[in-house]
């Protein structure tokens, strides 16, 4: 099997209609969910969309041979820091709700990983209500995390601080990985949300482990989100604390697992070479930003399937451990 940790969920427009008009009335009228039949969730998956390639979700992961995808809400979607906060509440779970709904019509082929609703105007303590629904009552295997709830416009406590302490204890505390994923980003942030992306994971990598998050939560289960940011490509940087503190840079980073959502072969193989195919797990993100044939080769450029199975010096074990046996195991599937 092929088992992709990393996708996003896609919907019908009146889902987008919705959240707009949510904005737009800033919670005044209320958050009656918006009205989606099943054909209507079923019709969007098979879709053709431009955004994609003009191609639809379910023909993107067909053609890719994933046989489960893992479907989080769409990232720069989840408006954590919007106000007032009963809308990022009542948008986060329906789009809980949506994920849910897709798993059953869509037998064997999602399972959800939950939005949480990070408004930074709550306590982390008033997040967690949505997570334990997700996990305990819509059966969720995961949940999805982002590290700026600001998205950009103030700067947030880093991930090794006790602020994010109440999450971990009820991550661990339901057994569910998280997918550390940052959201949105907005004005005065200085960078895309793409690379946002990549900033909030590199920083919330070296963060965890400068406070030792592990020592305190030895059963915290951590995927990091496009291949760890730039931590894995610059360890060289930290290798030389051992001679400082007699720890390995490279123990600290196994405690994560990473996926590899990466776009080209170099970058899978730096990823698996340094922190080992044991904790490199698949995904895609399919579709999403990679969702564009590469004019070189022809390839979809997130056709990350292929770039392993280019890479010569993976066996047919590890190569199955990245593609499948990573996720069972830590997913519990």
């Amino acid at each position: 099997m092929i088992i992709d940790v990393h996708g996003h969920m896609t919907a019908p427009d009146s889902y987008y209609a919705w959240k707009a008009s949510l904005l737009a009335a800033r919670g005044s009228h209320g958050g009656k969910p918006p009205v989606i039949s099943d054909d209507a969730l079923i019709a969007s998956y098979h879709a053709p969309h431009p955004s994609f390639g003009n191609v639809s979700h379910m023909e993107h992961i067909d053609g890719a041979g994933i046989d489960l995808q893992l479907i989080s809400p769409r990232p720069f979607h989840a408006m954590h820091s919007e106000r007032p906060t009963r809308i990022v509440e009542w948008f986060t779970a329906e789009t809980n709700n949506i994920i849910k709904r897709t798993t059953e019509l869509f037998p064997g082929r999602f399972k959800g990983v939950a939005g949480i609703p990070q408004s930074p105007y709550l306590t982390v303590e008033q997040w967690l209500p949505e997570l334990r629904r997700a996990v305990t009552e819509l059966g969720f295997v995961g949940a999805m995390v982002n590290s700026d709830p600001y998205e950009g416009t103030e700067v947030p406590p880093a991930m090794g601080e006790r602020y994010w302490y109440p999450l971990y204890e009820a991550l661990c505390e339901l057994d569910v990985p998280m997918l550390l994923h940052s959201a949105g980003c907005k004005f005065p942030a200085r960078e895309p949300y793409s690379l946002h992306f990549i900033q909030e994971e590199t920083v919330s990598v070296w963060s965890m482990i400068q406070a030792n998050v592990f020592a305190d939560f030895p059963d915290l289960k951590v995927i990091v989100a496009h291949g760890g940011g730039a931590i894995p490509y610059q360890m060289g940087r930290f290798l030389p604390s051992v001679v400082r503190t007699g720890v390995s840079y490279l123990d600290k980073l196994r405690n994560f697992y990473f996926d590899s959502c990466l776009y080209t072969q170099d970058s899978l193989e730096l990823l698996m070479k340094a922190v080992g195919t044991d904790r490199v797990l698949f995904g895609s993100e399919k579709p999403g930003t990679g969702s564009q044939i590469d004019p070189e080769t022809g390839r979809w450029f997130d056709d990350i399937h292929l770039l392993i199975d280019d890479i010569e010096w993976l066996d047919a074990d590890r190569r199955a451990d990245v593609l499948e046996n990573n996720a069972r195991s830590l997913f519990r599937l």
